[in-house]
């Protein structure tokens, strides 16, 4: 049937069984989505299984557990991500849209007809934002920009993007690929010891990274270096 090789694969994800029910019913009987109960679960694609292409999360707020939880599940694979959110902190924003969240609904506004545009949007690859919450990520894009201008205007280590890496973290992060150490590469660069260290740390922080292996397999993935 051609109508089952169009739908969007969903996996739906939460802490309380009562919300994650109410989810799948909203998406189950949708023509256009096919829903997994369970992520092991996988549909037949030319003879291999195919990966959800879209995770749906439901949180109350962005907590330890629920970013242990998002991080999980973009690892896994399932890189299109619809937030459903009780609230959302400003410190938070920036946060799920660097973990590779697509689209996020107020947990209030969450209809199904809204549901099922946010799945397709993020399946497609498209962002879909609540009005109030654009306006709060351009203000805090706005003042993240400022504030990278005087720390790059007063000499401070690195002026990261808010997505991806600069260019002198990929320059740095080449020359750790090829086996230079600190010091080597602060005299590659001429930048100091202590400048490269900030560099290679801001960088594994801001992107979630636990080593400088990490980081250059993370670059190599993404086609940085």
């Amino acid at each position: 049937m051609p109508l089952l090789a169009n739908r969007v694969t969903v996996t739906v994800h939460a802490s309380d069984p009562l919300s994650r029910a109410g989810v799948i019913s909203h998406l189950q009987h949708q023509p256009t989505v096919e829903v997994l109960r369970d992520t092991r679960e996988s549909r037949e694609t030319d003879g291999r299984p195919a990966d959800p292409a879209v995770a749906v999360m439901l949180v109350d707020q962005v907590d330890d557990t629920a970013s242990a939880e998002l991080r999980r599940v973009v690892r896994g694979g399932e890189q299109r991500v619809v937030l459903i959110a009780r609230e959302l902190r400003e410190p938070d924003l920036l946060t799920v849209v660097e973990y590779g969240v697509r689209a996020i609904l107020w947990r209030h506004q969450a209809t199904e007809q809204r549901l099922l545009k946010a799945v397709h949007s993020a399946a497609r690859g498209e962002g879909e934002l609540p009005p109030d919450l654009i306006s709060r990520l351009l203000v805090q894009v706005g003042r993240l920009r400022r504030s990278e201008t005087t720390s790059a205007s007063a000499g401070s280590s690195s002026a990261a993007p808010l997505f991806g890496m600069a260019p002198r973290e990929v320059d740095v992060l080449r020359l750790v690929a090829e086996g230079l150490d600190t010091r080597q590469i602060s005299e590659k660069l001429a930048y100091s010891e202590r400048t490269v260290k900030n560099i290679l740390h801001a960088l594994m922080t801001r992107l979630q990274l636990t080593n400088r292996a990490h980081a250059v397999a993370y670059a190599l993935r993404e086609g940085y270096i």
